[in-house]
């Protein structure tokens, strides 16, 4: 079961059934299938007769090789799925560990660093794609995947469809936004997508977002190290200074747990700034009596 099969084996197909039937995504159904062919190639035996030993040494290896951890939860999700759906061995996932995240806090970018990263994308289309991105938090595959019928004007609202988990949400539409979105689609006049491709029939990739950023970075002379969701980061952060409800943030970002989104509150230091301490209610003396 390689990824390079031009016909795809009944192993294969097989797995493909079972997420299209659990309506996993194109792109996680290919994440799956390329983690498990790199598994096979790497023992040079048919996935389907291999063992959990296979599996943990599979797992040393690659961690032995630098993988990062959402690589390698990645593939673990993808053999877990494998072995517990497709071949119905259900004691082997919950014998396949996860990687502990590191608690990294993320990279944000203040305000006029922001505008600095955007004013240095030379494209109009990228551009546009990456500012819209920062305005309502999207992620890259999000913003690639809006449609000119996703932008309500009247209603002031930006459909946000096939998010994480195959969920649709709806975020706000910024007055500036429409403005700029406005005058991008007089100049461009985007059909169906609204970041149409090469070929107008499909969306742009979302790999010339992540090309835009590492050279708008350079560009800008930001040490920052910039993704399209450090923009994401960065849009909830300033939110959650600008005294955004948290539990608002969350259903803007499309979070399920509230935890996630309270990793924002270690960043935002306005925030935290502003918070009286308690001292400020006490009328002391600084200086003790004589």
């Amino acid at each position: 079961m390689t990824d390079t099969d031009r016909q795809p084996s009944p192993l294969r197909r097989r797995m493909i059934d079972d997420m299209t039937v659990r309506n996993l995504s194109p792109a996680t159904q290919r994440s799956y299938i390329h983690a498990v062919a790199k598994f096979s190639r790497y023992f040079g035996r048919s996935p389907d007769r291999l063992n959990i030993e296979d599996v943990r040494a599979y797992q040393v290896y690659l961690v032995s090789q630098g993988i990062s951890w959402p690589a390698l939860n990645q593939t673990v999700c993808a053999l877990r799925f494998f072995y517990g759906v497709t071949l119905n061995r259900r004691e082997i996932p919950e014998r396949i560990a996860y990687a502990r995240a590191p608690r990294k806090l993320p990279v944000i970018l203040g305000a006029d660093e922001v505008v600095c990263f955007l004013e240095a994308v030379p494209s109009l289309k990228t551009r546009t794609a990456l500012t819209t991105a920062y305005a309502a938090g999207l992620r890259a595959s999000e913003a690639v995947g809006l449609k000119v019928a996703d932008i309500d004007s009247s209603r002031m609202l930006i459909q946000v469809r096939h998010g994480k988990g195959s969920k649709d949400r709806t975020v706000m539409l910024s007055p500036q936004l429409l403005a700029i979105l406005r005058t991008y689609w007089r100049l461009a006049r985007p059909k169906e997508w609204l970041f149409p491709g090469r070929d107008e029939g499909k969306p742009v990739d979302v790999q010339v977002l992540h090309a835009a950023c590492r050279s708008a970075a350079k560009a800008a002379g930001l040490a920052k190290r910039v993704t399209v969701h450090t923009l994401r980061h960065s849009f909830a952060t300033h939110l959650l200074e600008s005294g955004v409800d948290i539990r608002i943030i969350q259903v803007l970002l499309g979070h399920n747990s509230l935890s996630t989104t309270a990793r924002y509150t270690q960043v935002a230091t306005t925030t935290i700034a502003k918070t009286q301490s308690p001292l400020d209610r006490l009328a002391l003396e600084v200086v003790p009596p004589a």
